[in-house]
């Protein structure tokens, strides 16, 4: 008989687990933006805690000894056959997606199995851990991949196949070394709801927080231009994961109302930019609209943050709505809305993430029972925390939907946060930094309580490190991307010399050419490194934030990268030029601050072309009309069109 075991899941009992819109320039200007990936460098990888499957009921386990396919496999494309203690399975071509599923629903597991590549069509062809897929294969499913390629920069994968059965993959690595044929390398992943651990040959190589997870998805062995064997497969059930940090583990990544330092504060921009940044949580505040629809906004006014005035509680969900609360963060991000609680919850449960959610302010128990509502409806009562400074919003939410999570903000320490945490029934306490570091020894206490710490907000790479050594669970921060990195390089150093950076300017492009009506994002990509400066020109700017080019002369301009850390430094440049056209002069008359007189002149030469009359009238007026700086760029670009025409 083979050595097959199917085991029948014990009786459940409740426990708490862990965990679009606008205008077509937002939603260019956010794809510019956010083009820092979600990896971990293969040289900071360490052997997992536990080398060997972490305890928890075994729900399937086989060593292929048989002759056919164990009970619960179902073969869906491909061929697939049990033989000399392997199961074999094969793809033609690179069109073909093979497929065998097996297990059954899991929300934390970890699969892991031997795997060998019999033979590849070429290197770039894979096999996969199936991680949520249907019992039949169809569309959509999420998997775990690895290329006969492995050392390729995309040799590992975190993959989707999406409803409209195409590819969205969100995070790629290279393996520590090659599979290729005729090879048995051991690789395994481990869930936890929307976030996965890939191990290949016990090593932790990447992790990821956008695995698409369905209600009643199972896994599965995939292959696609090859042919794979594969042993001792084994799925566990593994525990949830606890909100305290095992030791090793890095800092919970709490992106502060979204990446609120490169989009505007609790936009769905900004949301899309921490998701990608590798946040492990959104961090953002509901509170209810004159007519009760809980919205996504921090102010009790919209006065800061969008083009509207007046509290949130006295405007009804139709005003909410009309308003632009993108502009007053920067011009490209104009007609950017306030979400409604369900749009955010719709977003970070098709495209990935959990949400750390602040009730902000005094609420009602009927006004948290619509959060807790919205947050069923929508299927996300395993992906919210809720947090709150309100004790009665935590009693309340509590009440209504004892399996959430519950965090209580602090600005200053309790006399005795354990109790308290008790009373509330508190899976974390959410103290101010400076509240901490006055009393860090309560971290220890909270922990033997079960309870964990996250900590808030907190954008220093030195408290970073400090808020570590002491133990502290979590991090809430303005810089999610740069603390996802901060967490790899640190993870490094104490397990390997520290390795040199690596930086890579990624936007704009390399000899782009530009005119002054465009607002080019500049972003960098870096490793091994504690901070990233960016320049122009020598002058400091910021990463994430548009260039303003209108105050720029034309010709060439560089911008240089630095990545610092304990292995060194490194740098990148690239030179991009900005060449007077039409659209960029007229940005630069309608930006100019002159009357309307004075623009309406300078429009008027503009549409007829009268190029050296233009330029002629801007030095005329210069110190007058129109301010010196503004007035030599008007003449300079006017004279360059008059040349070019």
């Amino acid at each position: 008989m083979p050595r097959t075991s199917l085991m029948s899941p014990p009786a459940r009992t409740a426990r708490p687990r862990r965990a679009p819109r606008s205008r077509v320039a937002l939603l260019a200007s956010v794809l510019l933006a956010v083009s820092l990936p979600t990896v971990a460098s293969a040289e900071d990888s360490t052997p997992s805690a536990d080398a060997d499957t972490p305890a928890g009921r075994v729900v399937l386990s086989t060593d292929f000894s048989g002759t056919s396919l164990p009970q619960g496999f179902k073969a869906v494309e491909g061929a697939w056959q049990v033989k000399d203690g392997r199961l074999y399975g094969s793809s033609a071509n690179a069109s073909q997606l093979s497929r065998i599923t097996f297990g059954e629903h899991l929300n934390d597991f970890r699969i892991e199995v031997t795997t060998r590549f019999e033979s590849a069509v070429d290197a770039a062809r894979w096999t996969a851990m199936g991680l949520d897929l249907p019992a039949n294969g169809a569309v959509p499913w999420s998997i775990a991949t690895m290329r006969t390629g492995t050392t390729a920069a995309n040799g590992l994968e975190f993959a989707q196949r999406t409803p409209a059965n195409a590819w969205n993959v969100t995070d790629t690595h290279a393996a520590p070394f090659a599979a290729g044929t005729g090879k048995d390398v051991k690789i395994a992943a481990e869930v936890h709801g929307t976030k996965a651990v890939w191990y290949f040959d016990g090593k932790e190589v990447m992790r990821t927080s956008k695995v698409a997870r369905s209600a009643d998805g199972v896994q599965g062995l995939l292959v696609n231009g090859v042919s794979a064997s594969y042993d001792d497969l084994k799925v566990t059930e593994l525990p949830p994961q606890s909100y305290i940090r095992a030791a090793g583990a890095p800092l919970t990544v709490i992106a502060h109302r979204g990446a609120s330092s490169a989009a505007p504060e609790n936009a769905l921009a900004s949301q899309e930019i921490a998701r990608r940044g590798g946040a492990d949580f959104i961090e953002n505040d509901v509170q209810p609209s004159k007519d009760g629809v809980p919205y996504v906004l921090h102010d009790s006014t919209v006065d800061r943050t969008t083009d509207g005035s007046g509290t949130v509680r006295s405007l009804t969900s139709a005003q909410i709505d009309a308003l632009d609360a993108g502009s007053w963060f920067a011009p490209h991000y104009k007609g950017a809305r306030v979400p409604t609680l369900a749009a955010q919850l719709d977003d970070l449960r098709t495209r990935g993430g959990d949400l750390l959610l602040e009730i902000k302010g005094a609420h009602t128990k009927d006004e948290v029972a619509t959060i807790v509502d919205t947050i069923r409806d929508h299927g996300m009562t395993g992906r919210v925390f809720v947090q709150s400074f309100e004790v009665d919003a935590l009693r309340y939410t509590h009440e209504l939907a004892p399996d959430l999570p519950l965090g209580l903000l602090r600005s200053t320490l309790d006399a005795d946060p354990v109790a308290l945490a008790k009373e509330l029934h508190l899976a974390a306490y959410n103290p101010q930094d400076g509240a901490l570091s006055k009393k860090p020894s309560v971290i220890s206490d909270l922990h033997k309580a079960g309870v964990a710490v996250m900590v808030w907000t907190v954008d220093s790479a030195d408290r970073w490190k400090a808020l570590e050594s002491a133990g502290v669970d979590g991090v809430i921060t303005n810089r999610p991307t740069e603390l996802n990195g901060w967490n790899s390089a640190f993870r490094q150093s104490r397990s390997v010399p520290p390795a040199k950076p690596a930086v890579r300017i990624t936007s704009p492009a390399a000899d782009a050419v530009r005119d002054r009506a465009q607002s080019p994002v500049p972003t960098v990509q870096s490793d091994n490194s504690s901070s990233v400066t960016l320049t122009l020109d020598g002058r400091s700017v910021p990463a994430g934030k548009p260039l303003e080019l209108a105050t720029l002369a034309a010709g060439p301009h560089t911008l240089r990268a630095v990545a610092s850390g304990e292995g060194g430094t490194a740098e990148d440049t690239m030179t991009f030029t900005l060449r007077a056209t039409p659209t960029g002069l007229a940005h630069l008359i309608f930006t100019s601050g002159a009357k309307d007189s004075a623009v309406g002149s300078m429009t008027a030469m503009l549409g007829l072309k009268q190029y050296s009359v233009l330029a002629t009238w801007a030095k005329v007026q210069s110190g007058k009309s129109l301010s010196k700086e503004r007035a030599a760029l008007v003449a300079e670009d006017a004279r360059a069109l008059t040349t070019a025409h």
